[in-house]
């Protein structure tokens, strides 16, 4: 399995008084090439789900497993695209695409030699048609983000995510401040290279429609009041779907159970 979180619980100190539990016992199985969209009502622990299989977050309890390891760190098998747009404001396109290849291997100052003007030059080749496959043309890469729409913008920082060819990409709702038709094309977008990539994908969403039509499986964290926090309510896989028709059942199944707010 590719990522496991066992018996996995998540406690924030609150000053003056008791700990607040977020997740509690949450139990949850990922295996390679699945596409997991998360969904559940605010406040339930969805992102800190995503920041717990990050490694930007440490449980409280149980433990977080990426390849039977557990990893303590942010590190480049797992990519991260937030809500709002994670680009550099004074870099071009190109530059916050082929920013974490060069990071990776350069660090940030070790830039000055022969090899990093080569490399650097195929990052480039390399981001090109990344941005290619994002549906942007090679004019936007010497653009600036605030020259582009919130859907370009999105289409990079995905662009930006994959170049690095993460094992596990996590997407925390962020689709949620694109307009209905963007969000519709990006959902699109996201299918697609999803199964051009096989990559692992995991979603954060509040829309019940865009969790079913995304993902291989839908996992609903629901609060409980007898445990203190949140865990794994309802976990179904979505049929193999081209029309809405087709997962219909499927998203009236979830929403039955209320835990989803329509974005």
């Amino acid at each position: 399995m590719l990522i496991r979180l066992e018996q996995v619980g998540v406690d924030y100190a609150v000053r003056n008084r008791p700990s607040r539990t977020v997740l509690r016992d949450v139990n949850l199985v990922i295996k390679p090439g699945e596409f997991i969209s998360v969904v559940g009502q605010t406040g339930c622990g969805k992102s800190t789900l995503l920041r717990l299989i990050l490694g930007q977050e440490q449980p409280s309890s149980g433990r977080v497993l990426i390849d039977g390891r557990e990893r303590n760190h942010p590190d480049r098998d797992r990519g991260y695209v937030p809500q709002k747009y994670s680009l550099f404001p004074d870099k071009t396109v190109l530059q916050n695409v082929i920013f974490g290849l060069e990071v990776a291997e350069f660090g940030l100052f070790n830039r000055w030699t022969p090899r990093y003007h080569r490399r650097k030059a195929e990052f480039m080749e390399e981001a090109l048609a990344t941005l290619g496959q994002m549906g942007l043309e090679s004019s936007d890469a010497q653009k600036y983000p605030s020259q582009l729409s919130g859907g370009m913008q999105q289409r990079v920082a995905i662009a930006q995510a994959l170049i690095t060819r993460p094992k596990i990409l996590l997407m925390d709702e962020a689709f949620s401040a694109l307009d209905p038709g963007t969000r519709r094309e990006m959902q699109q977008l996201l299918r697609r290279v999803w199964r051009e990539s096989l990559t692992t994908i995991v979603f954060v969403t509040h829309n019940t429609y865009e969790a079913v039509y995304l993902g291989t499986r839908v996992v609903l964290l629901e609060k409980n009041a007898e445990l203190g926090g949140a865990c794994v309510a309802l976990d179904i896989p979505v049929p193999e779907h081209e029309e809405a028709a087709e997962i219909e059942p499927v998203v009236r199944e979830i929403e039955h159970r209320d835990l989803a707010v329509f974005a």
